[in-house]
Parts: C-alpha cells; structure tokens; sequence
C-alpha cells in the first residue's frame, strides 16, 4: 500500500470528532470494523475523523508486513484464522460475519466470490500461493498479510460516509494534553502534532531494550569479537554476522527458535529432498551454522493438529466458566491459582478431550458416555477416585490426559552420551509429529479447544485482584502462559520434520533441559550444559536468546509508552499481597470494557487515552482468532469501540463518560497499587 487510505465525508456544519489511533495493525483494524458496525446505533452522523499513526501498512502493520522473509509461516491453519465475528460472539454490538483466511483466499482459484472483488496481490507468489491455499495448509505470512490488508480496505467501505481514515506513515513519539482537553499526538516527521479528542493505542507486540543480564552477554561478546543477540522479532533480526560452520547456541525452543532455524538453513540456501518413506534430508548449502538448542523443558513446542474434531464439539465451558469464576471469587480470600483454579482450569480441558475420545472413538472406551460424565462432574481432578474413573473408563495410557508427564517430559532422565540423547529427542518428535496428523488422535484438539476457553476465562480472575502475587508472578505469567504455549501454539508438524532432517544432517543438535548457559573469559566463548546429559559442555563463539522480548514499559523501546513512562503518566501492573510484590511490565488499563489507561498522575484512568492488545494488562489477547470461538479480542473491540463511540459523542471538552452510564471504574481494585 503506497498510497494514505483517505474516505471522504460530505460537508457538514457540525464540529468533527477526532480519534488518534496509535498503531495500525491487526488489531486497529479490528476496532475499526467494530466502529463500523455499531456506529448506526451509537453515533449521531456528525462528521468524525480517524487518525491512523503507523510507519507500516495499515491492515498487517509491523509483524504482518508483506516485506519479510517469503519463508516464514503462520502456526495456525487457513481455515483457523479468522478477523471476523461470527454466531459464538458474545457482544453487544451486531455480529458481522466474514471470511476466514481459506474462504477469502478460495476467490483466486474460482471459488467462493461472495468477497470479491479484490484487486489480486501484486507478489505473483503470493497470488500463486493463494490460488494453491486449503484449509489445513499453515500460509505464510506474507499470504496473512494480503488477507490483513483486504480485511483493512473491506472495513473502510463499511465504514459510515460521515467517517473519514487519514494514515500518517510514521511513528508517534509522544502523547500531551490535559485530561480535559485535547490530546496531542506528537508524529516523527512532523513539528505539528495529530489533536484529537481521543487517543486509542494499539501498538501490539514491542521491542525492548536488553535487560542487564543480556546487556551482560553483549558486553562479553563485544569483548571478544563474538556474536551475541539479545530477544528479538526474528524477522528483523540482521543473522549476516553469524560464518558457515560456527557453533551457534540457541537459548528457546519454541516459535521464534522454528524462524531462527528456517533462516539460518532455508535461509542460507539449504533445501530438502522427500525420501520415498516420506521423511525428509536436508541438502546444505555450506552456508549454515551449526546450532545447539535447548529450553528449560529443553523439547520443542508440540506441533499444531492438522485435522477435524471427528466428533461433536464439546460443549464449552463446562467446569471452568462464568459460574465457576463467581463461585472462586465469592470464596472473599487471596486464591492461589496452583492449590484453587488449576484443578477447574485441568478438568475444563480434560472434559473436552474426553468428550471427543468418547465420542469420536468410542471402541477405546470402556464405559457408555454418560456414566463416565456423571462420575466425572463430581470428581476433582486430582482425586484418587477421578484416577480410578479414569483408569476403568480409559484403557490405553496413551488416551489419558496427563499433563504433568506432558508438561515436563525430559524430567528424570538422563542420558550417558549426547549421541544418546539426539536419538532419543528424534523419536519424540517424530512421535508427535505423527499423533498431532493422525485424526485417531483427535481428542487432542478437543484439549485443545478447551484450552482457548480456559484462557478466556481468566481475565475476569486477574481483573478481581484475588489472584495472589504468586500466583500471577510464577503462575499465569510464569507457568501457565509456558504450558499453554508449549501445547496450544507451537508449529505446523512440517516444521517438526525439517527440525528431525536438520538433526540427522548435523546442523541442529539438542542440548536437553534445564539449560545453563555460561561465558568463559578465558576462551571467550560461551558455554552450555544441561543435566539431561551430565558432564557434557558445548563451547560457541555465537548465543541467540530464541525468544521474544519479555513484556517492560520500563524499557520499552516504543518512544510513545517510554515516554509516559518516565513521566509517571502510565502505570505498570503491580500485584502486591503480604509475601509478594509482582510487576508484570505491562500496562494498566481499567477493565470496565473501555480499557482507558490508568494515570498515576491522576490516581487513576485517564478519559481520553485508551490502550488494547499485546502491551496491557489483559493478557492473552491475539488480535485474530479461530472462529466459533467466542474469541476475547473481537469481544474487547467491540466494548472498546461502544466506548469510544460513547465517548466521542459526548462532544470536544466535554466530561468524556466511557461507558455512557456514569464516571469510569473506581480505582485501584483491591490488591493492585500503582507504580510510581
């Protein structure tokens, strides 16, 4: 997109209503066609205009742009992605349903053309890719971003002719203006800022500046002409320094590690042969490093189901929804998630697996369905009885849900040689690999599902301020967000078998779990070692953290944020109880729907600046999602845009009221404090 996306209104006599929208992505985008749809009931007709801040193309924005690697993919299936609500939202506004990534993409090869027309992809790859697209093919992101883009430019014919969009490619530096006035958005490339009554923030995933630890690390490798690279987004990382041959330590074993790894083989000119077993052989191009990989479970991320449910979907939620949220809450103490939630949280996700174990292959079930329920909706999940239930009703071990055995599945072993354990990380995956494409296996993704409705739950529990600061610090931030990552979004098993020919060819190799990595001055190396293979250390001249940047407004590199973080008039997520001081790094917002940002300056939110997705406090907010979800962002743009709308009507320097029914949220809920 080269040109300013500009709708033009009719004259009108009435003053404008302005709205800055900082950040152009995925999720401005959805809060734009939540704009759209409600504003027939909430808006007035008065003119109003949009400012759209952003360097990158509206629609795909900084992480979806067409200008990446043509390598990289999508961990999620084209007909699992969806900008669009459909029957399962539940909204206030009107459900606008639309296409997934498969639909839309069906037009180019004379399919549906209910979404046409669109102007074809000026990348004949792309185009060609599209026209190739099924439903279970993991796209890459290039292909996400043309869907973006056309979801971007759909939205923007359905927007009211008294709205008008204006793009400023650039980036927004700062944010002024009193609480009763208004905002200034300050612009890169311009001595005159953006006013506007509004301001929405909408800046998704950010860059930090490395932490002491990594700024450490850099240091050493500077020293001694080493390479060193700090977390980052792998699609913009500069790999040119890493030399063919050099022994490359990668610190994560998840997504990012799977970009790293295509970059660096793939990348660098390295192809694969198809065996007639179906197994692949990696053909290197001489250019690669040589890289040792390990994590803390020191496995890499469970690959991604390539099926259907085969059977009915599982009703959800069942243990773990709004009744059980009430009941957890009215129990008036500090809960814990490990001792309270987890046990709902693990049942809500083994009902669903058992409902479609029972369902879709009942010949490995032992008990008629609706025994085994009834036993089963009285149970704890970690009581002997449900261990007995379990065990009569489930022959095969394999069919039972254990997540401790899937959660650390390298625990207690070790092995006498590193040969020894590459062998045996190449039979799990391989293992996994085959589970996760064969449907015999489907109550996976019945666990699965289950998973994305628990996830859905629990902003209400971190909302409440009766989770401990433990509990979110080592729990829901620490522990569970890596466990649902490890099972829910790891990457397409084709990946998983590019990772086993890499192994056998020599260019990868598995270093195990618990990794410890060390620098020694003498040398001027860094090391790596892990008890899974005790005695055995790897020397580098190369360390890669293969993670992302931890979430931090303290070292944000988003000159916006930053700088309203020195001046005190944002607020991190702080969690404090008697034994526990938790700060988060992400930025608070009120959790009445309006998500406006808290303001220590002013004890507490803001009424004309509002943030959504990655860097706030409502965590785990992808700003797309699998349809017939009830997926939580397409329910926070539409609260966000309601109140926005609300809001704006109220007119320029008046009170601006978020909800439309009295002053915002009282603030801070019980066990929160703001960061000064």
């Amino acid at each position: 997109m080269t040109d300013a996306p500009v709708i033009t209104a009719p004259a009108a006599t009435w003053p404008a209503a302005v709205l800055a929208v900082v950040g152009a992505g995925p999720r401005a985008t959805g809060v734009l066609e939540r704009i759209a749809a409600n504003a027939p009931e909430l808006w007035d007709g008065r003119p109003l205009h949009i400012h759209l801040i952003d360097p990158h193309p509206p629609g795909p924005g900084r992480v979806w742009r067409h200008e990446q690697s043509p390598l990289l993919r999508m961990n999620s299936m084209a007909e699992d992605v969806t900008m669009f609500t459909d029957e399962s939202s539940v909204i206030d506004g009107p459900v606008r349903p639309g296409p997934t990534l498969a639909e839309w993409a069906a037009q180019f090869s004379g399919g549906d053309v209910r979404f046409a027309p669109y102007a074809e992809p000026a990348d004949p790859d792309v185009l060609g890719e599209l026209r190739e697209l099924t439903g279970t093919d993991f796209a890459t992101r290039r292909a996400q971003s043309a869907y973006l883009d056309w979801v971007f430019r759909r939205t923007l014919t359905e927007l009211p002719p008294y709205v008008t969009i204006e793009w400023h490619r650039t980036t927004a530096t700062a944010v002024t203006g009193t609480p009763d006035g208004p905002q200034q958005v300050h612009l890169a490339d311009s001595a005159t800022p953006v006013e506007a009554d509004l301001v929405l923030l909408t800046q998704g995933h950010l860059d930090a500046v490395p932490d002491a630890g990594h700024r450490k690390l850099t240091r050493f490798a500077r020293r001694h002409g080493r390479f060193h690279l700090p977390p980052a987004f792998s699609s913009d990382v500069d790999l040119s320094a890493l030399r063919p041959g050099e022994t490359v330590i990668l610190r994560g074993f998840g997504l990012a590690f799977v970009d790293l790894m295509v970059l660096l083989t793939e990348g660098r000119g390295g192809t694969y042969r198809t065996e007639a077993d179906g197994s692949l052989t990696y053909l290197a191009s001489g250019h690669e490093p040589v890289l040792y990989v390990g994590s803390r479970r020191g496995v890499p991320y469970h690959s991604k189901t390539r099926y259907q449910l085969q059977g009915p979907r599982p009703p959800l939620p069942r243990h773990f929804g709004p009744d059980a949220v009430d009941a957890l809450l009215a129990l008036g103490r500090p809960l814990d998630l490990r001792r309270d939630v987890w046990p709902l949280m693990a049942k809500e996700i083994g009902f669903a697996h058992y409902h479609e174990l029972f369902h879709a292959h009942p010949e490995r079930t032992a008990l008629p369905w609706p025994e085994f329920l009834a036993a089963y909706d009285r149970l704890g999940w970690y009581s002997d009885e449900m261990t007995t239930l379990v065990a009569r009703a489930v022959p095969d071990p394999a069919d039972r849900l254990d997540f401790e055995a899937l959660d650390r599945p390298l625990d207690g072993l070790a092995f006498a040689t590193p040969d020894a354990f590459q062998e045996h990380l190449r039979d799990y995956i391989a293992q996994d690999v085959a589970r996760r494409e064969d449907s015999a296996h489907s109550a996976d993704l019945g666990a699965f599902l289950a998973l994305l409705s628990v996830y859905g739950q629990l902003p209400r529990l971190v909302d409440s301020g009766r989770l401990t600061a433990r509990s979110l610090a080592e729990g829901l931030d620490g522990w569970w967000h890596g466990f649902f990552s490890f099972l829910a979004s790891g990457p397409p098993g084709f990946r998983l078998r590019e990772l086993l020919a890499l192994s056998r060819a020599g260019v990868v190799r598995f270093l195990g779990a618990g990794l410890r990595v060390g620098t020694d001055e003498d040398s001027g190396t860094f090391t790596a070692s892990s008890p899974t293979v005790p005695g055995h250390t790897v020397t580098a001249t190369a360390l890669i953290e293969a993670y992302l940047p931890g979430a931090s407004l303290g070292r944000t590199e988003d000159p916006l944020l930053r700088g309203l973080h020195r001046a005190g008039a944002l607020s991190e997520e702080v969690i404090s109880d008697s034994t526990h001081t938790h700060r988060s790094g992400l930025l608070t917002v009120t959790t009445d729907g309006a998500s406006h940002v808290v303001d220590p300056t002013l004890g507490g939110p803001h009424p004309r600046r509002i943030a959504l997705g990655a860097p706030t406090n409502v965590r785990g907010v992808a700003a797309f999602a699998r349809p017939r979800t009830n997926a939580p962002a397409f329910r926070q743009n539409d609260a966000a845009a309601r109140a926005l709308l609300r809001a704006l009507s109220a007119g320029r320097g008046e009170d601006l009221d978020p909800t439309g029914a009295g002053p915002v949220t009282s603030w801070p809920p019980p066990g929160r404090v703001l960061s000064e």
